[in-house]
């Protein structure tokens, strides 16, 4: 299946009429099944890279429910390149269905301990020519230089941008494409993640702009969740038809919405919400947790 950006849609949701806020979803999920939200575009840049130096396989680093691995991997294989994952832990007896699904796609595992994933280590097979390495998450300037992209797709006006925020690639790229008069805003989706604002400026250098990060809606840390987060995704679907993720968007939509309804946002503020994708991380919920 091929990418389909013009899918893309900027979809309203009508719930804040009363407090005079806007609020519209770019909905980056509909691009592809498996490569979809922001992964692609992160990884644009850092493929097109890889074909230039004629390298034969892409490398990158990630967990075990991990939407950048298994995006990676399908990207890959849509391009003609092999691929490896270094998996951070001990491989388990049984495979995460995201993991699963990147072997699907060709992807070859590699499993190492946290010490040396902390570090970034990469085993000796994968230090070749063959191989082209692309950071966790796609962490990186060419990765923000992709994210910037994405922008491109949304056809309404707003005062701020709002995403969820892991390694804050996508973010650094949204920054860098608002004007001055906007303001981005990125929800932590990881517990006490406070090297992210680093991370961010790292990759801005002396780009001037407005933004923010909220580090309150984790829900207890990364690919975590509570019952009150389950059921505001099931609320959320039936009230805009949107799916979210437990890991990324559905903690971007209920920050947002909690912010709104605490008047965090200006009067008649404009907001757009960057549906990021990853909705196959839901495949690890219990059959029946969610109504879609």
């Amino acid at each position: 299946m091929q990418l389909a950006f013009d899918n893309i849609s900027t979809d309203p949701v009508h719930l804040f009429e009363e407090k005079d806020i806007k609020i519209s979803v770019l909905r980056l999920d509909k691009i592809h099944p498996v490569i979809s939200g922001n992964k692609w575009f992160k990884l644009r840049y850092y493929l097109e890279e890889a074909k230039e130096q004629r390298k034969k396989k892409i490398v990158t680093f990630g967990g075990a429910w991990s939407n950048h691995i298994v995006a990676t991997a399908a990207a890959s294989k849509t391009y003609d390149f092999l691929s490896a994952g270094i998996i951070r832990g001990e491989e388990p007896v049984q495979l995460s269905p995201t993991l699963l699904q990147a072997k699907d796609q060709g992807m070859q595992l590699h499993f190492i301990s946290r010490e040396d994933y902390h570090e970034k280590k990469l085993p000796p097979e994968f230090q070749n020519d063959e191989c082209y390495l692309v950071g966790e998450g796609g962490y990186g300037p060419k990765g923000a230089e992709g994210a910037a992209l994405i922008l491109k797709y949304n056809k309404e006006k707003f005062t701020h941008c709002c995403c969820a925020a892991g390694t804050g690639t996508m973010m650094a790229g949204l920054i860098r494409a608002i004007s001055p008069s906007q303001k981005v805003i990125g929800i932590s989706v990881l517990k006490n993640n406070y090297d992210l604002e680093k991370n961010v400026r790292s990759i801005l250098g002396d780009e001037r702009k407005e933004w923010q990060i909220i580090h309150d809606y984790h829900f207890g840390g990364y690919a975590k969740y509570k019952p009150a987060l389950i059921k505001f995704m099931n609320e959320f679907y039936g009230q805009t038809n949107i799916p979210s993720d437990f890991v990324y968007t559905a903690k971007l939509f209920f920050a947002i919405y909690d912010l709104v309804n605490n008047d965090f946002f200006p009067y008649k503020s404009k907001l757009l919400l960057v549906h990021s994708g990853g909705l196959q991380g839901n495949i690890s919920l219990p059959k029946g947790t969610l109504i879609y």
